[in-house]
Formats: C-alpha cells, structure tokens, sequence
C-alpha cells in the first residue's frame, strides 16, 4: 500500500516536474513572441499555472516526505494507521464493511479507499479490534466495531 501511495505520487511529481520544465516555458516563449504582455491573457494563464504547478510539487514532495516517515517510523502495528486495511460491522444493522485508509491522493470509495483524514478514517485511527466508534455524519449516526484489522505491516 506505501509503495502504491509513494508510485502515484511519483509519477504525478514526474508529470508536473514535465510542464514545469517542458511545456510551460514553450507556452511562456510562444506567448512572448506574440507581443505586448500587458494585455497578453495567453502569457498570463501560463504565468499562472506555473505558480499552481510549482505550488502542487511542493505539497507532494512534502507528502511523499511524509509517507516516508509513516512508512519508517509512525505506523502502528496493533491499531488502525495509514495503509491499514478494517473490517466493521454496523452495531445496529450487523452490515459489514471493509476499508483501507489512505492519504487523501489515493481515496476511492468505490475499491474501499478512504482517507485517513475524513470522518470516518478519523474515527477509525488508533483504534484496535473489539473497540467500538461512534460516527456522526449530517444525515445519520451510525455506530461501528472494529471486527478485524490488517496493518500496512502486515500487507507490505
């Protein structure tokens, strides 16, 4: 699971680091050409963007910084962290649902994905096998044990 977080990461780094170095300059240089850059909106979209891709690259590089440092150091090993795949039931309906908590970058509820930083990843961090959450969404409350839990150490 670190290793997916840390590819997709990498390649979006690779994809930006290309426009920044590649095709933003081409767009800036072609915009020049044209003339008069006060009134040029060619030349300053591209100033723009360059502004948001280097803003982009320095959240993920800090991101992959710091899932390295999870990786290495702060995944539990007994309790509910990043990379950690949960199965719950739901106290009141017995519905069972299983997770895998992620960085927000590789969320996708339709293959389990949640981010550890929405409610219920919030409500599931730190937590071990047995212990019950409660989670307050706006239009229900739903109650939740923890019946079986994989940690990123276990996985790879």
């Amino acid at each position: 699971m670190i290793q997916e977080m840390r590819e997709k990461l990498g390649r979006e780094i690779t994809a930006l680091s290309h426009e920044l170095t590649v095709t933003l300059p081409q767009a800036i240089a072609t915009a020049v050409a044209m003339g008069d850059l006060r009134e040029n909106s060619e030349y300053k979209a591209a100033l723009e963007r360059q502004q948001l891709v280097q803003a982009r690259l320095g959240q993920l590089h800090q991101r992959l910084a710091q899932l390295s440092e999870i990786a290495n150091t702060e995944a539990p090993t007994d309790r509910v962290g990043l990379g950690s795949k949960v199965t719950v039931v739901d106290i009141d309906t017995g519905e069972k649902d299983t997770y895998t908590l992620v960085l927000a970058e590789m969320m996708d509820i339709d293959a389990g994905h949640i981010s550890l930083m929405s409610p219920l990843g919030r409500a599931l961090n730190d937590r071990k096998v047995g212990e019950e959450v409660s989670l307050r969404l706006p239009t229900i409350s739903r109650k939740l044990r923890l019946i079986e839990l994989v940690t990123v150490h276990e996985t790879g």
